[in-house]
């Protein structure tokens, strides 16, 4: 539908944080004390990035922090639910403390040692993804982090992807983006980046541009992008 190109062995390796390196499942447990039903992470992540995207389609922002916050507020409204604040203020202290995937090491390490560099790549607040990166005990590995703050729009922004490519001081095409999330992978095409799903979570839309590579874990992937 869109086209395919065979894709270029990468010079920066940029990786999506939350919900890629680090999963939202260990929040499950919060989301269930505030009465909503298990489903209700996802129900609640998805409103957050639902009104992140339309900010950002009228030009406006506000700290991804601020927005989930302000989507949890709407998501218990819906089913009726008035949570306390300690049980709010739990939840988003949790997900500043979220464990990294088990071969998120693995998958850093891989491109580091070909030589390649790797970034950090979040629509979070750049002190809070170095910070897990910190906690996750990879930041060492991390050559650049660039967050969503520095341009006041979210992915998949084009103007993201712009400023990691300028940050990486690479081309677009020597700029590679690891993603679970196929909006994430879709931005990341246009903006002429090479792209490597996770399909760890669930498959990839068939209405997205199509991924150059996808993988079953973070580690796969790192690895398929070595070896373009």
């Amino acid at each position: 539908m869109f086209g395919w190109n065979k894709p270029q062995r990468p010079d920066v390796v940029a990786f999506d944080i939350v919900g890629t390196v680090f999963p939202l499942e260990p929040l499950r447990p919060a989301i269930v004390a505030l009465g909503l039903p298990p489903a209700g992470l996802e129900g609640w992540f998805a409103t957050g990035l639902r009104d992140a995207f339309a900010l950002s389609a009228a030009g406006d922002f506000e700290p991804f922090t601020n927005v989930l916050e302000a989507a949890l507020d709407q998501v218990l409204a819906e089913q009726h639910l008035v949570a306390s604040k300690s049980g709010k203020s739990d939840l988003m202290e949790q997900m500043k403390h979220l464990p990294a995937r088990t071969d998120a090491r693995e998958a850093f390490e891989t491109i580091a040692q070909a030589g390649l560099k790797v970034m950090a790549l979040s629509n979070g607040a750049g002190s809070a993804t170095r910070s897990l990166l910190k906690g996750a005990g990879v930041a060492d590995l991390v050559e650049h982090v660039v967050s969503v703050e520095e341009v006041k729009l979210f992915k998949p922004r084009r103007e993201v992807y712009d400023r990691a490519a300028r940050v990486a001081k690479v081309e677009a095409e020597k700029l590679a983006l690891i993603a679970v999330h196929s909006w994430d992978i879709n931005g990341a095409k246009a903006a002429g980046l090479t792209t490597a799903y996770v399909s760890a979570e669930r498959p990839f839309s068939s209405v997205m541009r199509k991924p150059d590579l996808e993988a079953p874990s973070l580690s796969e992937a790192a690895r398929a992008l070595v070896a373009l």
